[in-house]
């Protein structure tokens, strides 16, 4: 199994600033921010499954126009993967025929171009070859998962958008294969009571956070803001403690 980052930014402006979005093989997202939009539309036809952390916009942008680009030259609908909650918000906010038609009915209700599929925290989706997508818990402003991504070679956690939350770190913690950590930290120190007020994490609390982690997985930091990037990663690179982070970067592929 391959995991390739597309975007992994917490904003945007040029070529190597792409909102989050990971492809598992050819035929699964995690997230479907800005970075989807450099595939060719060939690989966009392979997407069978998109499975959402949240419903911020910077992680759910290309979905409206993915489903709009492939629909109906799909023979399956595009099945997108989230909690009750998220698939909640995106129905009545996005998919509502104000901001976006409403593809789950389009061309009509039995042979929808999009299918929306509910998964609570703890529930796997098993998909083909053997590889299982869980989602686990995660604390940010809106209802939101990380995600466990698995197969005979180990597996990798994405964090989604997240702040200190000890039930992300217990589900990491009983995940015996892990290989590779995937988490965000959005702001340096100095902006710690934005990292707080909008549930990110920020260095200080980044080092809280592995700290309590018992595996040693690789751990790669997604979703700096580009305005404040080279200050938190600084900050980052100084954390003692047993595990040593990297950032993340576009094109950037993970096998398992």
């Amino acid at each position: 199994m391959k995991v390739r980052v597309l975007g992994c930014s917490g904003g945007i402006g040029g070529r190597d600033q792409r909102t989050t979005a990971l492809l598992v093989d050819q035929d699964v997202l995690i997230d479907a921010g800005t970075g989807v939009g450099d595939l060719e539309f060939d690989e966009l036809l392979r997407i069978d499954h998109i499975f959402v952390t949240h419903a911020h916009l910077d992680h759910i942008a290309m979905i409206p126009l993915l489903v709009d680009t492939v629909g109906d030259a799909r023979a399956m609908p595009l099945v997108v993967h989230g909690t009750p909650e998220t698939l909640r918000i995106l129905r009545s906010h996005i998919f509502n025929w104000l901001i976006w038609p409403d593809f789950s009915s389009i061309p009509d209700r039995q042979n929808p171009f999009l299918r929306f599929q509910e998964m609570r925290v703890g529930e796997s989706a098993r998909l083909s070859d053997g590889r299982t997508i869980r989602a686990l818990p995660a604390l940010h402003t809106v209802p939101a998962v990380a995600y466990q991504v698995s197969c005979a070679g180990g597996s990798l956690v994405f964090s989604g958008d997240t702040t200190y939350s000890e039930p992300l770190i217990a589900a990491i913690n009983a995940i015996p294969d892990l290989r590779h950590l995937i988490v965000e930290t959005a702001f340096p120190d100095a902006l710690q009571d934005l990292a707080l007020s909008s549930r990110h994490l920020c260095p200080s609390l980044l080092a809280l956070f592995l700290d309590r982690i018992v595996s040693n997985p690789e751990v790669w930091i997604t979703h700096l803001k580009p305005s404040r990037a080279a200050a938190t990663l600084e900050e980052i690179t100084s954390y003692g403690g047993r595990l040593s982070p990297r950032a993340i970067h576009n094109g950037l592929e993970f096998v398992l």
